[in-house]
């Protein structure tokens, strides 16, 4: 899931890097808005309803992989 959300998120991600190169504390208040787009994209593929679906999928598969090997 984690990978997923970088994955599509890296547009956020490298804007939020590139604000935060050279900063130390000013990066809090220098790069608040990067920081919120970032996390606003990461919650989209990082929220319950995508666990609980890829536990779906997950369980499936396993189900489909279990009858096969029967």
């Amino acid at each position: 899931m984690k990978q997923k959300a970088l994955k599509q998120c890296d547009r956020y991600t490298t804007k939020y890097a590139e604000c935060a190169s050279g900063r130390t504390i000013s990066v809090v208040w220098q790069c608040r808005k990067q920081a919120k787009e970032l996390n606003e994209c990461l919650h989209q593929y990082t929220n319950d309803s995508v666990l609980e679906e890829m536990k779906k999928a997950y369980m499936l598969q396993q189900n489909e992989q279990g009858s096969v090997r029967v």
